[in-house]
């Protein structure tokens, strides 16, 4: 059974992400495991560590449940808040096959503009599948939060 380690933050719910899941699904049999890293939520000017976990969890629990009504199971953690650390301790427990670094679109993806996909896969040598979430492929929510985090 091949063990994919998905990364991912505002995007876990896409239609894009979905897409590649059930790709993988059907292609023979395999898991999934999310990490949510717990950074800074965007939804204020000042957070704390505890709301920053609170939205990761919020986050997780949410794509956990949508794979699931999509016939996808899935398990999952809150990982550091450095994304490259939430997937190197993630690591450490437990073993796969490859890393799924879900992202915004370019322009709007800090993960993007630190090359976050390229360093991953140098750091854990595995490969690494980068999933671009098209803007107007997000859940309505997340459009939304995105529009009010960049006022």
């Amino acid at each position: 059974m091949r063990r994919y380690l998905v990364v991912g933050n505002q995007t876990l719910r896409s239609a894009r992400l979905l897409r590649e899941l059930r790709t993988l699904n059907a292609s023979g049999p395999c898991s999934f495991h999310i990490v949510v890293p717990a950074a800074n939520p965007h939804v204020h000017a000042f957070w704390t560590e505890g709301e920053a976990h609170a939205v990761a969890q919020e986050r997780l629990d949410e794509a956990i449940l949508h794979l699931a009504e999509n016939g996808i199971a899935a398990t999952g953690d809150v990982g550091d808040a450095n994304p490259i650390d939430a997937v190197t301790d993630t690591l450490q427990h437990a073993e796969f096959d490859s890393v799924i670094v879900s992202t915004l679109p370019p322009g709007l993806s800090r993960w993007i503009h630190q090359d976050l996909p390229r360093r991953i896969e140098r750091k854990v040598a595995l490969p690494v599948r980068h999933v671009i979430t098209p803007f107007g492929d997000m859940r309505p929510e997340g459009r939304r939060e995105l529009q009010g985090s960049t006022r």
